[in-house]
């Protein structure tokens, strides 16, 4: 699958087990308690239910606006050095941060029935869905070449549904293994020199990316509480700003593609052994930069709050309403290349990304995002 500057999305996790939801997309009513509240992981509420840590449903509400208004700016990039300085800092941490939160809500997975199950109805399910739903809008909107209709070759935002049900199945071997970090490190530095690995599954992806998800399962709550320290939140800001002068003297050097993990060194120019230092060099800096972002983040409940039980349709329905801006010569104007037509799409990105996270909008979709199979499944029937 080709991937280039207007063709890039992320996102994040699936249920982990019966009472343990990821803070991202695909949601639930409910996931358990995390760092930032007074009850801690895993925390009842009164009713005996795990009650949701605002702050992981603010990161996920900011994390998607991120997402929305980058994918908002990938068409001026050429004319833009500061919009390219941003487009590098944002995407430098924001993937890593939804793929970090879904491993770490994903610790428990082991495989038993009820998981699998909610595996495929919040995964495996919307990705079929929105696979064909986005190649059939692509064949009456968008330009040719008109994409096949293939269910192995994730089309834009879909790849990070394959990535994160391959990952959450291999969780019990992550658990198994004594040094889980450094293993995922290497098989994501063999993806970025083995050009070999072809796009079925996005396979380089799944490997590139891998450290992050394997991090995520090794982290605690006590990890997520240091960020909520002093210090942090004082150098949380001069940390991101320090990220985005090192991307302006980027942006006109390195490829973004560099960020997007989907190619190997070889591919984007590079000699093999480019492939596993920049692995290492770019896992180091999104994770400072995620973790200036997460200090930022609010641990109360704010008004985005009840916002981040509907990521994932702001995830999938946002990229229908980019690809019909981009493809309807919205961006084919001086206006739109001017630093207030920059400012116009971002808060029109922002804005339209917040409806769709919206409760009315999650309940429209919910046949698409979160499917009832009951008929489909015999032993776990109610589970």
């Amino acid at each position: 699958m080709h991937h280039d500057p207007a063709e890039s999305g992320q996102l994040s996790a699936v249920p982990a087990d019966p009472t343990a939801r990821s803070p991202l997309p695909p949601e639930s009513p409910s996931h358990p308690a995390g760092p930032g509240t007074a009850k801690g992981a895993g925390a009842s509420g009164a009713g005996g239910g795990k009650v949701r840590d605002p702050f992981f449903d603010n990161a996920k509400y900011l994390a998607i606006v991120l997402v929305a208004i980058a994918h908002s700016w990938e068409p001026l990039l050429a004319s833009s050095r500061p919009l390219g300085a941003l487009y590098l800092t944002v995407y430098a941490f924001h993937m890593p941060a939804f793929i970090i939160i879904s491993g770490y809500f994903s610790r428990t997975f082991t495989l038993g029935a009820p998981q699998v199950r909610k595996l495929i109805t919040g995964v495996a399910v919307p990705y079929v869905i929105f696979q064909y739903a986005y190649t059939l809008f692509a064949r009456l909107a968008g330009p040719d070449p008109v994409p096949t209709w293939s269910v192995i070759d994730p089309w834009w935002l879909n790849w990070f549904l394959i990535a994160l049900f391959v990952w959450r199945l291999t969780t019990p071997l992550w658990r198994l293994v004594r040094w889980p970090l450094p293993l995922a490190l290497a098989l994501a530095a063999f993806g970025s020199l083995s050009p070999e690995i072809g796009a079925d599954l996005d396979l380089q992806r799944v490997l590139q990316f891998l450290p992050y998800f394997v991090l995520g399962l090794m982290l605690r709550p006590r990890h997520f509480a240091l960020l909520a320290h002093k210090w942090p939140k004082i150098v949380a800001a001069p940390v991101l700003l320090t990220g985005l002068c090192a991307a302006w003297w980027l942006a006109p050097r390195m490829p973004y593609a560099w960020l997007y993990h989907r190619e190997s060194a070889q591919d984007l120019g590079a000699p093999w052994w480019c492939g596993p230092l920049m692995t290492c060099a770019l896992l180091a800096t999104s994770l400072v930069l995620t973790a200036a972002f997460l200090a930022l983040v609010p641990r109360r409940t704010t008004w985005c709050t009840r916002l981040g039980a509907g990521t994932l349709g702001g995830y999938l329905l946002h990229g229908f309403l980019i690809k019909a801006v981009t493809w309807g010569g919205w961006y084919d104007t001086t206006f739109a290349h001017s630093a207030p037509g920059a400012l116009l799409f971002s808060a029109g990105a922002g804005l339209a990304v917040t409806l769709l996270c919206t409760p009315p909008v999650r309940r429209a979709f919910r046949c698409a995002l979160e499917p009832r199979l009951d008929w489909a499944f015999g032993g776990t029937r109610g589970a």
